[in-house]
């Protein structure tokens, strides 16, 4: 048997990463590649030591991030410059570059996204081959079920050795700076609920339940909650967790596919899960958020969100995240999927402030906690790849945050 979460590791067969005889050939002309990067990055740059000893001054033309990066190998840049954030973490991992803060140069990069355009992206048939291996895992109905358990049953001893006490796997709403991650967990928590103004006895749906955390406390407020997953350790851990707070009597957790629902609920909350379902589903989403509420409903959402602007070439390429992290996932682009819930008859209100330095303060926390734990072996059973990949994730995400090209918020729907 091969070590845990090596599907993940492996997850890029398939995918073009920018090696290959001819990238190799081709390599010193990826130079020019660091000239369109000075030429186009409007604030901050990078430090950076290049194969052969020499060092470079990269943008500052404004303040912004200041990135140090050691190239090892030209064929770093191949990578960067034929298959983007893949290729790019493909040279990390093979050591053909390195930095002593990865999160300010994915911050850098994503500041300077717009103006970027396509220099570090993938580019031709390493785009076209990457763009339809994620087509390949999207998350129609047979497919699903697989991609959730590609990464959310990795184990629950796996993300409870690094998650705070209440499993909460998405971004804390810190109300003061000192304040703990649980409790910055459990105020996100109560922030969402309050927009679904519950009663007791009301009965809400929870569309990807995760750990819980929330069903939980919405069933203390005294509603009957119905929470959804794919994913069979989630099931198992919310249901225990249920029977633990003596709330089991209020919660029902099911196996199944939001698709699949054709009930009648007074609310409605899904926390970070809309992006997991891809592009093409986003309908489908809504109509079973429109086809279960009662009139007059409520739903809360929290939601991950690109730049407007970026995403035409993001939704038609396949990055890092959605090679190796989250298959057939897909950030929204809000204004077109508040337009799709418009016109389901789900009004879009109340968007909360952006939440956005909140997920990169959660995301430096969590990788800290996870560096802990698997420095002190308390997660057997994973490669040291598995945890660079992992650990890569963590700092790529908080760096995305900082840099400001995606962000995450709450809002309410209200079915008309």
């Amino acid at each position: 048997m091969g070590a845990r979460g090596e599907h993940l590791v492996r997850a890029d067969r398939g995918f073009a990463t920018g090696a290959g005889l001819l990238g190799r050939l081709a390599a010193p002309a990826f130079r020019k590649l660091i000239d369109q990067l000075d030429r186009r990055l409007v604030a901050g740059g990078i430090h950076a030591t290049l194969p052969d000893g020499s060092s470079r001054e990269i943008g500052f033309r404004a303040p912004g991030p200041a990135a140090i990066v050691n190239l090892q190998s030209w064929m770093g840049l191949v990578r960067l410059g034929t298959s983007g954030s893949v290729g790019w973490y493909k040279a990390w991992s093979l050591g053909e570059w390195s930095s002593p803060d990865p999160v300010v140069l994915f911050e850098l990069f994503t500041a300077n996204a717009v103006a970027l355009g396509s220099a570090a992206r993938s580019k031709g048939p390493f785009r076209w081959l990457n763009a339809l291996r994620h087509r390949l895992r999207d998350n129609a109905p047979a497919q699903a079920r697989e991609n959730i358990a590609a990464h959310y049953d990795l184990g629950n001893d796996f993300y409870a050795a690094w998650l705070d006490e209440t499993m909460t796997y998405s971004s804390a709403w810190f109300e003061r700076e000192t304040q703990d991650l649980a409790a910055a967990q459990r105020h996100k928590v109560a922030q969402l609920l309050d927009r679904l103004e519950l009663k007791p006895g009301d009965r809400l749906l929870e569309i990807g339940c995760g750990w819980g955390s929330l069903a939980i406390e919405a069933a203390r407020r005294g509603a009957n909650v119905i929470g959804l997953t794919l994913s069979t350790e989630q099931k198992a851990w919310s249901e225990r967790e249920a029977a633990a707070a003596g709330l089991s009597d209020r919660i029902t957790i099911r196996l199944q596919d939001y698709r699949d629902v054709r009930e009648q609920f007074d609310a409605v909350a899904s926390v970070e899960m809309v992006e997991a379902v891809g592009q093409r589903w986003w309908g489908a989403y809504l109509d079973c958020i429109a086809a279960n509420l009662a009139p007059g409903g409520r739903a809360a959402l929290q939601f991950i969100s690109i730049r407007p602007e970026l995403f035409d070439r993001y939704s038609t390429s396949a990055d890092f995240i959605q090679t190796y992290i989250f298959p057939g996932g897909m950030l929204l682009n809000e204004p077109l999927f508040a337009s799709l819930a418009e016109q389901r008859g789900l009004s879009w209100r109340d968007r909360s402030e952006s939440l956005r330095l909140h997920y990169a303060e959660t995301l430096k926390q969590w990788r800290h906690r996870y560096d802990a734990v698997v420095a002190a072996g308390d997660l057997p059973g994973f490669s040291g790849e598995f945890h660079q990949l992992w650990r890569y994730y963590l700092m790529y995400c908080e760096g995305g945050f900082r840099g400001g090209s995606i962000d995450v918020a709450q809002v309410t729907l209200q079915r008309r």
